[in-house]
């Protein structure tokens, strides 16, 4: 396997540090970091990003999420091993992601329970962890980025 060529944001010197610039707003938005790389792994999978998921299981690892919610992430809805919080965050991630999979992409009701759990702030992070990792896995799916070639 070969890239097609390098990240698109390592190529362009102003974008990497503009991404890193939301990356750190998002980071101090108030979520968990847990909770963020849940996001982040969770849009990559539905993205089909082998290079975001691979990075993301390492990243979710070190932020201490465990094995068995690493495995079953995909199936969130159907294991005991998310909080109730997790799950509105799994949940708006989803409908985030699928824009164009229903004409109310993310219906009131995802959004009301999202902001059960988390303030303005907060769903502010999430929702640009969101779109941060749509645009990741944009960037790496197009020009083939390898899963694990990012150390």
């Amino acid at each position: 396997m070969q890239s097609r060529m390098q990240s698109p944001a390592a190529v362009l010197p102003d974008a990497m540090g503009a991404i890193q610039g939301l990356i750190k707003a998002v980071q101090s938005g108030g979520v968990e970091g847990h909770t963020l790389e849940l996001v982040h792994l969770r849009a990559s999978q539905i993205n089909g990003c082998s290079a975001c998921v691979d990075g993301g299981v390492k990243s979710a690892r070190k932020a201490g999420v465990s094995e068995e919610r690493l495995a079953t992430v995909a199936a969130w809805r159907e294991t005991p091993y998310f909080s109730e919080e997790e799950r509105a965050a799994l949940a708006l991630t989803e409908s985030a992601t699928r824009l164009a999979d229903r004409s109310d992409a993310v219906s009131d009701e995802v959004w009301d329970t999202a902001a059960t759990y988390f303030d303005e702030k907060q769903l502010a992070a999430i929702v640009l962890m969101i779109g941060l990792t749509n645009l990741f896995n944009r960037l790496n799916a197009t020009t083939r980025q390898i899963a694990g070639a990012w150390g």
